[in-house]
């Protein structure tokens, strides 16, 4: 939600890249179903959630136990891009370590964004903690705390300390 206005502060203007506004020499315009080279590889490694003790209630997710945490990370962009996968689910912790990578070929991450999703794991229907959407082409190579938002697009209620999502973020060109 959100994903391509985080590039310029939320001002609600986003420039198309230069691709899509042209055509080709031969007359056609940008075909996102083409089959095209990997032009970029993401990888994003999962560390941990932290903080999440002060922003639910302890009885919010599972009344008698701990939450059980796992994280989907994907992309969205063109049908050859998207992809969602999901980490493990780590059993009754409030401060989950997970340390799973992934990586994502990219064919166009002008218009790639990632997406993390966390969840927690329940017998009949997961329930939902929190989500964010980043565009590709601004992340910075790094570990990062990732803010999570709600279904609203709302920055999850911060209590007593910021919450967070530690990625580390690293990404190839091949061009």
């Amino acid at each position: 939600m959100h994903g391509f206005y985080k590039a310029n502060g939320g001002c609600g203007y986003v420039k198309k890249p230069d691709f899509l506004m042209q055509t080709c020499p031969d007359g056609k315009v940008f075909d996102p179903k083409a089959d095209l080279p990997v032009k970029t590889t993401l990888k994003v490694k999962v560390y941990m959630g932290e903080g999440w003790h002060k922003d639910f209630k302890q009885t919010h997710f599972d009344t008698y136990s701990p939450p059980d945490f796992y994280v989907k990370v994907g992309i969205a962009g063109v049908p050859s891009d998207s992809v969602m996968r999901k980490t493990k689910a780590v059993e009754d912790s409030w401060v989950p370590v997970w340390e799973e990578e992934f990586v994502f070929p990219l064919t166009v991450p002008e218009i790639a964004v990632l997406r993390v999703e966390v969840h927690e794991q329940d017998v009949s229907d997961d329930d939902f903690g929190g989500q964010t959407a980043l565009p590709v082409m601004e992340l910075r190579p790094g570990i990062r705390a990732v803010p999570l938002f709600d279904h609203k697009g709302l920055k999850v209620q911060e209590r007593q300390a910021p919450h967070a999502l530690r990625v580390h973020l690293a990404s190839r060109s091949r061009e």
